[in-house]
């Protein structure tokens, strides 16, 4: 926690918001965007999903979009785009005379102005002879620009050489008729994503599934997506190619835990394998007559399952087993009655979460025993008002994700921690061990006080849903309970404490806390390091300072303590020197290492790590210039 000291305000204030990071936390309401709506596809700028026509205004203020979805979306500073309501999409536009000859097989010729014609194909040509010769505005030798698939060009009333182009890879826009080009689709709400693959974790950022694109990660403090290798979707695959002739129909979503494998099909049976896949049984799903579309099961209780189904609004939508699919129980309820495209959950709280046609919801269920009691659902407010096509626990229950059409990735912390108090490492979010000194968040209460044997456990802040601890330096292991006094009443926490646990700061979306020791700035894939420069590490959990330094202060700005442990630094697996490791001045439980990168280095991402007394801390990426 910050009270003072010389680190440059731009780190104070980000050291600031990691402290609180957890602390932000609001029903479920408090969405982020993870990402933008676009991809890196090596282009002329990001792109995004297929649009099928665009436009402008009589008076070219205001340029149009219709996505291959069918949604109309309108923006008039060429960035920003916002779903229409009032527009009129004009009759495609009038073919023009007949060519000459056409640049492309199968190309499509549109009328312009003064003479000159447009044809669409693979690229986008222009003829201002009527088509005896043409010139191709897209090519870069036989690649596009732009990328392949052009369905409309649209030319500015304002401007001749103003022209934008709608394709397979989103809208483009010429302001020197054709030349150069550049993309409207960072903030295009028109990214398919069907699948969150996995949460960031240490060198890994976000990973999804977008339709017609494949899987594409979000590295670490970027904020373009990017093709990825993920060979998840390939098992996938091919799991459900063997199930489906044993399943008897097309399967279309399985879950596994050890020998159990329960299999939903494309017209709404859900069956189950207690032996690994050699035989499959029927189970009883009710009314439910919708496609199986996604399947959760608890690893520790195989018995218990959850189903999400499309259909209809006369059949159920969401199903529960306790009992191996013997009977399953539908829990609508208060859903709207729309299809429901994924569910996940957290059997040990209850917690289950739904991606519907309608957004995502929650409801508190029992995942032990069959329960007449209804599950209540409460809509998750604060994200666009279109259709969840996927919802996602992180491993550690902390981070909620939802994909929803068109508009990517968003997440918040979990509703549920708001009832269930967890402790967990306050640099990473992991549940790995505390040591002497270090930050630990306790996710889901305000923390009034924290005891663990006759030592107290400073509260360096505090809310309604989250509050901020720092472990005594004079604290031992291995095993310690801590007491806590929250707003609900006290509550009893097993901790296991080392005499060191390295862990660097990451913010929820896997960008590490990495300054640039000369200049003061902070590191991110868009400030990247420079090879042979110096950079500061922040981190928690390295222990023991000399000299001591008292529990619950900050650290002095002057001739801050210095770690006893031994501290080394690893990029891509080989050490680089350590100048010095001492807690930051001027912070409680704040570490900084700073170490030293070699003058030469491969260029792009590289691994980093920081080890103390030979115990390794999370893997975090830092972005090198040559």
């Amino acid at each position: 926690m910050c009270h003072k000291g010389t680190i440059p305000p731009p780190l104070r204030l980000a050291l600031l918001m990691l402290v609180f990071a957890s602390l932000a936390m609001a029903q479920g309401a408090n969405w982020r965007k993870v990402g933008s709506s676009s991809v890196e596809l090596l282009l002329a700028s990001p792109a995004t999903g297929p649009v099928e026509n665009v436009w402008f205004s009589g008076d070219g203020g205001v340029l149009y979009a219709r996505t291959r979805s069918g949604k109309i979306f309108e923006t008039a500073d060429y960035e920003i785009w916002q779903p229409s309501t009032s527009a009129v999409e004009p009759a495609r536009l009038v073919p023009a005379p007949t060519v000459y000859r056409i640049p492309e097989p199968g190309s499509r010729v549109v009328g312009g102005s003064f003479g000159r014609v447009y044809a669409l194909g693979r690229q986008l040509f222009r003829s201002d002879d009527g088509g005896r010769s043409w010139e191709n505005l897209s090519a870069f030798k036989t690649e596009s620009v732009i990328g392949f698939q052009q369905h409309s060009v649209a030319i500015s009333p304002v401007s001749l050489d103003q022209i934008v182009v709608a394709n397979d890879f989103g809208v483009w826009r010429s302001m020197d008729g054709g030349l150069s080009w550049t993309g409207l689709n960072q903030f295009l709400p028109n990214l398919a994503v069907k699948r969150i693959l996995a949460a960031p974790n240490g060198t890994v950022g976000t990973r999804v599934l977008i339709d017609g694109m494949g899987p594409m990660e979000l590295p670490p403090g970027a904020n373009v997506w990017q093709p990825a290798n993920d060979g998840t979707l390939a098992v996938e695959e091919a799991q459900l190619r063997a199930f489906s002739p044993k399943v008897g129909g097309q399967a279309t979503a399985y879950a596994i835990a050890d020998k159990t494998i329960y299999v939903g099909t494309a017209d709404g049976r859900i069956v189950i394998s207690r032996d690994g896949g050699a035989t499959f049984a029927p189970t009883n799903t009710g009314s439910a007559n919708g496609p199986v579309e996604r399947l959760f099961v608890d690893v520790a209780r195989p018995d218990v399952a959850l189903a999400a189904l499309g259909g209809g609004p006369d059949g159920a939508h969401v199903l529960r087993t306790t009992n191996f699919g013997t009977f399953w129980d539908p829990l609508d309820y208060n859903l709207p009655p729309v299809a429901a495209h994924s569910v996940t959950a957290e059997r040990a709280s209850g917690a289950v979460y739904v991606a519907t046609e309608r957004g995502v919801f929650w409801a508190k269920v029992d995942l032990d025993n069959a329960s007449s009691t209804p599950a209540v659902w409460l809509p998750l407010l604060g994200l666009p008002g279109t259709a969840a096509t996927d919802v996602y626990l992180d491993p550690s229950g902390i981070q909620l994700y939802a994909a929803l059409d068109g508009y990517g990735v968003f997440a918040t912390a979990a509703p549920h921690r708001l009832r269930n108090v967890r402790l967990v490492n306050a640099a990473d979010f992991s549940t790995r061990p505390a040591a002497p000194g270090s930050l630990m968040s306790v996710v889901g209460g305000r923390v009034s006080t924290a005891r663990a044997g006759n030592l107290n456990y400073p509260v360096l802040a505090a809310a309604d849903d989250a509050s901020q601890i720092q472990v005594p330096f004079e604290a031992v292991g291995p095993n310690v309970t801590l007491a806590l006094q929250t707003a609900t009443g006290n509550v009893r926490l097993g901790m296991q404490v080392q005499p060191v646990s390295p862990a660097i700061f990451v913010a929820h979306d896997g960008s590490p806390m990495l300054q640039d020791a000369d200049t003061g700035l902070l590191l991110d894939a868009r400030k990247t390091a420079r090879a042979g420069s110096r950079v500061q590490v922040f981190a928690t959990g390295l222990g023991k300072v000399t000299p001591d330094q008292p529990t619950g202060t900050p650290a002095p700005v002057d001739n801050p303590p210095v770690v006893a442990a031994a501290i080394r630094a690893f990029l891509n697996g080989s050490p680089v020197p350590v100048r010095s490791a001492k807690l930051a001045g001027g912070y409680i439980g704040f570490y900084v290492v700073e170490l030293q990168l070699p003058t030469l280095n491969n260029a792009g991402p590289a691994e980093l790590y920081i080890t103390a007394d030979g115990v390794e801390s999370n893997r975090v990426q830092v972005t090198i210039e040559q």
